[in-house]
């Protein structure tokens, strides 16, 4: 990791809170959510989403790392209520729930 890098890794992670979906639901009513699955880096994807380094994210999003939230997942979250991760890159929020936390991959 380069010093630009670790640094946009750093800021990336401190801006990254615990969330409930009530929080979450208009930005997921605005199509502005993205899900990163519980086994991935949240971090990381951020980081790369930020960068702009299409061809990685390209690569996350056909390997289902990385999604658009669908009507199913959303619906599962209401249901279940649970703790989620989020950060922003702007004009996304990334959310995601760890690993054994969750039913739906």
């Amino acid at each position: 990791m380069t010093d630009e890098s670790s640094t946009l890794y750093a800021k990336l992670l401190g801006e990254t809170a615990p969330i409930r979906w009530q929080e979450l639901q208009p930005f997921f009513a605005r199509g502005a959510l993205l899900w990163v699955a519980g086994h991935a880096d949240l971090i990381a994807v951020a980081q790369a989403l930020a960068s702009d380094d299409q061809a990685r994210v390209a690569q996350w999003m056909n390997e289902g790392v990385l999604s658009k939230l669908e009507d199913t997942r959303a619906e599962d979250l209401l249901a279940r209520d649970p703790q989620l991760w989020a950060v922003v890159v702007a004009p996304w929020v990334l959310v995601q729930e760890r690993a054994g936390d969750s039913t739906l991959h």
